[in-house]
């Protein structure tokens, strides 16, 4: 039974949104429209693809660290509060 976490999953979701372009000298240029500012470059279209998800990774990361409203993808909010058990529970 594989385990699912909700930041991979976001991840991947958004990944599905990625537009790549072939750039005049060879190189390729990679965004996600919904993620204001995740932009990659690099010379192979494998490559953009790689730092792309880097990119994304540490701007949702950030996102959430200095509380940036995050865009909803796929039905995943990150914006809400955790909810959080009393001790006593556990």
């Amino acid at each position: 039974m594989s385990k699912r976490y909700v930041l991979s999953e976001y991840v991947e979701l958004a990944m599905r949104d990625a537009v790549y372009d072939k750039l005049e000298d060879a190189t390729f240029s990679g965004r996600i429209p919904s993620c204001p500012g995740v932009l990659a470059f690099a010379s192979t279209l494998k490559e953009c693809e790689e730092e792309l998800r880097s990119t994304l990774e540490d701007w949702v990361l950030v996102g959430l660290k200095l509380r940036h409203h995050l865009p909803v993808i796929g039905n995943i909010d990150l914006n809400k509060e955790p909810v959080r058990e009393p001790v006593d529970t556990l």
